[in-house]
């Protein structure tokens, strides 16, 4: 491996920002200028905003529908039965 090409690597909190569900983990975004901070179980990480996270993603918390509007689903099960 070359030495100095690569980015910083180091522990960041993710935060969710519909939820406020804190993840710490390692990243290269350690690296970037002008992220805030955050205090998470008394030692202090770069913190990144995320918008969806799995605690917030519909798939993960169980609240996913189908949207059908036309009737595709009941077709489908029409034409090949319920599995």
């Amino acid at each position: 491996m070359q030495r100095q090409i690569h980015p910083t690597y180091g522990p960041v909190a993710f935060r969710d920002r519909s939820t406020g569900h804190v993840v710490v983990t390692g990243s290269t975004l350690v690296s970037r200028e002008g992220l805030r901070t955050l205090e998470v179980d008394g030692a202090t990480y770069p913190v990144v905003d995320v918008d969806v996270s799995s605690d917030s993603h519909p798939f993960w918390t169980g609240r996913a529908g189908t949207l059908d509007s036309e009737g595709r689903v009941e077709a489908f099960l029409r034409r090949y039965g319920r599995v």
